[in-house]
C-alpha cells in the first residue's frame, strides 16, 4: 500500500512538473519575443534618424539587416510559440476526457446509489431497518453504517459538482489558448509581410552599394587597419603584463605562459566565469548589435568579409559606455592616426575592452565597479551622428563571442 501510494505521488509531482516545465517554457518565448521585438523597434527608429542626417547605404544596410535579424526571430519564436500551444491544448484535450469519464461513472455510481434510497426512502423504513436488528450490537453497527452513507452521499454530490466546475475551467483553458493561438497565428502572417517590405528595402539598398564597391572598400580597409591596430596593442599589452603577473604573484598562471594572478585576482576571476551569459550591456539605454563576433561573409554584399574581433553594438548620441564588471583600468588607449580612445579592464585574467570612445573618465590604473561609467561613445557626424561602441571580451590571449557572456 506504501508502495502504491508513492507511486501516486510520484505521477503527480510529474504531472504538475511538466505542466510547470511547458507554461515556463512559453513564458520563456514570450519574453524572447519581446526582446526581438524591441530590437526590431530600435532599428526602425534608429534607421529613421540615420536617414535624415546622412547618405550612408553601408550604414543603413547594417540597420536594415539588424532589423530582418530580429524580425525573422520574431517569426521563428512565434512558430515556437504556436507549436507550445498546440501542445497544451492536445494535454487539456486529454484532462477534459479523463475528467468526462470520471465525471459519467460518478453521475452513473450517485444515481444508483439515489435509486436505493428512493426504493427506502420513508423515515419509517430506516427505524424499521435499525429495530429489526438481532443485537444491541447490531443495531449500533445499522446506525452507523446509516450515517457513514449519508456522509458518503454527501460527499459524492460535492465530488460531481467539484469535478463539473474543474471540467468548465478546463473548457475555458482550452478556449483561451484557441484564441490565443489564433492571434499569434494572426501576427506571425503581420510580421511576414512586414519581413518581405525589408527584404525588398535591402534589395535596393544593396543594388546601390554595388555600385559603390571601391569607396566600400576603401572604409572597410580603413576600419580594418584601426581595429588591427588595437588588436596589436592589446596583444602587446597582454604580453607585457604577463610577463610582470610573475613577479608579484602568489601563484601560477592557469596556462603555460598566462597571466599569473594572486588570490584576489583569481577570485575575480572565477567570479567574473561565473557570470558568464549574465553580465549587463557595456553602455547604458537603447541599443541594438549591428556587427556580431568573428570572420563572416557579408550576407549580402558578397565582395566584403568582416572579422570582427568583438560585437558592435549601435545607439543614441550622448550614451555612456560603462564597465560590465568590477576591475582594474589596465590602459587607455589612443590609436595613431585616429581621434577616439579604447580602454581595457582587467578582471583577472579576462580582458574587457571598450572601443570608439570620445572622451574617457577614468584612468589607468582605477578600480571600477559594474556599470559605472567610463567614458562617452563617438557620434559620427559624417554618418548622420551614427553612435557604435565596439566591445571585446579576452581571456588571456583568446578572444571570446561577447554575445554569449552578456544578458539580452
Amino acid at each position: 500500500m506504501k508502495i502504491k501510494y508513492v507511486v501516486i505521488l510520484c505521477l503527480f509531482w510529474g504531472a504538475v512538473f511538466s505542466l510547470f516545465s511547458q507554461e515556463n517554457s512559453v513564458n520563456e518565448l514570450r519574453r524572447k519575443r519581446k526582446a526581438a521585438l524591441e530590437a526590431i523597434n530600435e532599428a526602425q527608429n534608429q534607421l529613421a534618424e540615420t536617414q535624415k542626417k546622412s547618405k550612408s547605404s553601408l550604414s543603413d544596410l547594417q540597420l536594415i539587416s539588424a532589423q530582418i535579424r530580429a524580425r525573422r526571430d520574431a517569426i521563428s519564436l512565434l512558430d515556437k510559440e504556436v507549436t507550445q500551444i498546440e501542445r497544451q491544448q492536445k494535454k487539456i484535450n486529454s484532462e477534459i476526457s479523463e475528467l468526462e469519464k470520471d465525471l459519467d461513472k460518478k453521475r452513473q455510481n450517485y444515481a444508483k446509489a439515489m435509486r436505493g434510497i428512493y426504493s427506502h426512502r420513508s423515515g419509517y423504513d430506516k427505524i424499521i431497518f435499525i429495530l429489526s436488528a438481532s443485537s444491541l450490537n447490531q443495531t449500533y453497527r445499522r446506525m452507523r453504517y446509516l450515517r457513514e452513507y449519508s456522509a458518503w452521499r454527501k460527499l459524492q454530490a460535492q465530488e460531481i459538482v467539484s469535478r463539473q466546475q474543474d471540467l468548465e475551467s478546463k473548457r475555458n483553458e482550452l478556449q483561451k489558448n484557441k484564441e490565443e493561438k489564433e492571434a499569434l497565428i494572426t501576427e506571425r502572417r503581420g510580421e511576414a509581410v512586414k519581413l518581405q517590405a525589408q527584404e525588398d528595402d535591402q534589395k535596393v539598398i544593396v543594388a546601390q552599394l554595388k555600385k559603390e564597391e571601391k569607396t566600400i572598400q576603401a572604409e572597410l580597409q580603413k576600419r580594418k587597419k584601426q581595429a588591427d591596430a588595437l588588436n596589436s596593442q592589446i596583444e602587446a599589452l597582454i604580453a607585457e603584463d604577463t610577463k610582470e603577473s610573475v613577479k608579484k604573484a602568489d601563484v601560477k598562471a592557469e596556462s603555460k605562459g598566462g597571466y599569473a594572478m594572486m588570490k584576489v585576482e583569481k577570485e575575480l576571476s572565477d567570479d567574473f566565469a561565473k557570470n558568464k551569459g549574465r553580465l549587463p550591456f557595456p553602455l547604458s539605454g537603447s541599443y541594438l548589435i549591428v556587427g556580431h563576433f568573428g570572420p563572416q561573409q557579408h550576407p549580402q554584399l558578397k565582395y566584403v568579409k568582416i572579422d570582427n574581433k568583438g560585437i558592435d553594438i549601435q545607439t543614441k548620441p550622448g550614451t555612456d559606455a560603462r564597465a560590465v564588471f568590477t576591475g582594474t583600468v589596465t590602459k587607455v588607449v589612443v590609436i595613431p592616426g585616429y581621434t577616439t580612445h579604447s580602454v581595457i579592464i582587467r578582471h583577472g585574467n579576462y580582458l574587457t575592452v571598450y572601443s570608439n570612445l570620445s572622451s574617457v573618465y577614468v584612468k589607468t590604473g582605477d578600480k571600477v565597479s559594474t556599470r559605472q561609467a567610463i567614458g562617452k561613445i563617438e557620434s559620427d557626424a559624417s554618418d548622420g551622428d551614427r553612435t557604435v561602441l565596439n566591445f571585446q571580451i579576452w581571456k588571456e590571449t583568446t578572444k571570446l563571442n561577447p554575445e554569449l557572456w552578456l544578458d539580452k
